[in-house]
């Protein structure tokens, strides 16, 4: 998952600067457009080639997803699943093409029906969230985001609120990466139920956060005095405040299982990363004498 700003980065750079002017002139036009209206009380025709029939309103985002529709996704990236996800997630077109309708949907993983096709409605996953996050129970689990042998991949949609989970089920048939059934399911009906319970909390509660602190923490962060160097060292419970990352997943996570099975272990890492920035932040949680303990992290 390391490489994925790079591959988006590699696929897009040339295509978007084919299509900077014309998004320009599309922005500028749409504020024309605007300003039109405002002043004449008109309302202009509608345009049925542009309209999303799942958004309600265009936003310089549904412009950005309209022109990467215009750009065929490369055979090759099927190959790795984090390329063709970020594909799925950004191209309506490729979405309705790579869902198997009627598509099985399943609660509690018992079927309960079938979507057809005009039911469905378009899934950006994380990529308006603006950063992808992964639970995992060790570091080795990260390579399998690199192995091209990979045939089964499934996408989960945390809801911290309603404590529900929504599986995305993707394989990969005849070479190419299709979703194929959908799962909703308890937040704490699988592995990693104790450390979601906990992480649901800590997530949101500032004092929950420090109380959920190991005696010390091991810490890296961006040193204030230096932009191209990291500070490292360790922190008390009521250091937190001032060394916390930035970024700390909440309200919706997603999780993306690359096929590593999770054990009831006693150690959970939480790597997040932004999609179009730098930003990256890690937290390594241990269960000490029975409760989640931040024990290090990074961002």
């Amino acid at each position: 998952m390391q490489e994925f700003e790079r591959h988006i980065k590699n696929r897009y750079d040339k295509s978007m600067r084919k299509c900077a002017l014309l998004f320009i002139v599309l922005v500028v036009l749409t504020t024309i457009s605007f300003s039109t209206v405002g002043c004449s009380d008109k309302k202009p025709a509608a345009d049925t080639t542009t309209i999303d029939t799942i958004q309600s309103d265009s936003t310089p985002a549904d412009s950005v997803d309209n022109l990467i529709a215009e750009t065929p996704m490369p055979k090759a990236a099927d190959e790795l699943f984090d390329d063709f996800i970020f594909n799925f997630a950004a191209n309506k077109k490729l979405q309705y093409k790579r869902i198997v309708f009627p598509l099985p949907v399943y609660r509690n993983g018992k079927f309960f029906t079938k979507m057809e096709k005009d039911q469905w409605k378009i899934e950006h996953f994380f990529m308006r969230q603006g950063y992808y996050t992964l639970i995992l129970d060790n570091m080795r689990q990260l390579d399998l985001a690199k192995d091209t042998t990979i045939d089964h991949v499934v996408i989960e949609k945390i809801f911290f609120k309603t404590k529900k989970v929504k599986q995305f089920v993707f394989n990969r048939v005849d070479g190419q990466w299709m979703l194929t059934s959908l799962n909703t399911k308890s937040m704490f009906s699988n592995n990693n139920a104790s450390f979601m319970r906990f992480y649901s909390r800590f997530a949101v509660d500032s004092a929950f956060q420090v109380a959920s602190m190991n005696d010390e923490v091991e810490f890296t962060s961006p040193d204030p005095d230096n932009d191209n160097k990291d500070q490292t060292g360790i922190i008390t419970p009521d250091q937190w405040p001032d060394f916390k990352p930035e970024l700390i997943p909440h309200g919706i996570l997603y999780n993306i299982i690359y096929g590593q099975t999770y054990q009831e272990s006693n150690r959970k890492i939480l790597l997040s990363r932004g999609i179009s920035n730098s930003m990256e932040a890690q937290m390594v949680f241990k269960k000490i004498r029975g409760h989640w303990k931040l024990i290090k992290f990074n961002g």
